[in-house]
């Protein structure tokens, strides 16, 4: 979080309550075994108390993984009021019963689905968040136009064909949400809006500087994490190096070379590019 934002260490009532709704948009920020962040669209985010935080998982995915290794993470979570609220919080432990667990359950979401439940609670101890915040969105609409613009300059020929058909739609389709992650100083991702984004030949996303650019001016070139989603829960997480800042068309933009493409979707979540080879079967069983 930026030294202008307010750091609150507590969630207030009216924050939890906000929490509670199904139809939110949760998001959580990972560090891979490499030290890379991730980031994974997790609706089950909530806050259990002034000072803790617990999702449920319902799904499989790398982001499971990395928490167990590495605790710290970034979360964001935005309402259909377009407010939103980030901040860190660290993982402590899991559950298979209990009152979350009951909770999860008992929505609508899981309790009339026959095909899968909550079936492991996390917890995690809240460190601090910005409090709620307002998307700004007539910056992020100009940002929006500008980030098209700028993309229609963008010279960069023969790049390596990294975006897919469908990665591209996510990353250019107005009304979809875009966010970028990286990890801070203290090894905690940090998740900032960058709705404004855009794809840029074969394997670039950029983003201008229109919303949330003091946070963007203050990045360092180096590794970091892209999501973009669609309002009908189609998402994709990219990864690669953020290389800092230029003009294109006129317009100045941070730029990320993408070098990774994951698909967080159920029911098999996989790695896109680089592709991952498909070894026959040899062996089977009797």
């Amino acid at each position: 979080m930026s030294n202008q934002q307010a750091r609150c260490t507590s969630f207030t009532e009216s924050d939890i309550h906000s929490f509670e709704p199904e139809m939110k948009i949760g998001l959580l920020a990972t560090v891979n075994p490499d030290g890379l962040p991730h980031i994974t669209l997790i609706s089950t985010l909530k806050a259990s108390s002034p000072t803790t935080m617990t999702w449920g998982q319902f799904t499989e995915g790398v982001s499971k993984e990395y928490i167990r290794q590495n605790p710290r993470t970034g979360f964001l979570i935005m309402s259909l009021d377009k407010e939103v609220w980030r901040g860190k919080a660290a993982f402590t432990s899991t559950c298979r019963s209990g009152p979350d667990y009951d909770f999860y359950n008992n929505q609508p979401m899981f309790r009339y689905n026959a095909y899968f439940g909550v079936h492991t609670v996390y917890n995690m101890d809240l460190v601090e968040h910005t409090g709620r915040e307002e998307l700004p969105m007539g910056r992020i609409i100009l940002g929006a136009v500008q980030g098209m613009a700028a993309a229609a300059f963008y010279g960069r020929k023969g790049a390596m064909p990294v975006l897919n058909g469908f990665t591209k739609k996510m990353l250019d389709k107005a009304g979809n949400l875009k966010f970028l992650a990286v990890v801070k100083e203290d090894g905690y991702p940090h998740i900032i809006p960058v709705l404004q984004a855009h794809s840029a030949g074969g394997d670039r996303v950029i983003f201008p500087l229109t919303a949330y650019g003091e946070e963007l001016r203050a990045l360092k070139p180096g590794p970091a994490a892209f999501f973009s989603m669609s309002l009908g829960m189609e998402d994709v997480a990219l990864r690669g190096d953020f290389l800092g800042f230029s003009r294109i068309g006129g317009v100045k933009c941070g730029e990320i070379k993408v070098d990774w493409v994951y698909n967080p979707m159920p029911p098999i979540p996989g790695q896109v590019y680089p592709p991952v080879e498909v070894e026959p079967v040899t062996e089977f069983g009797a």
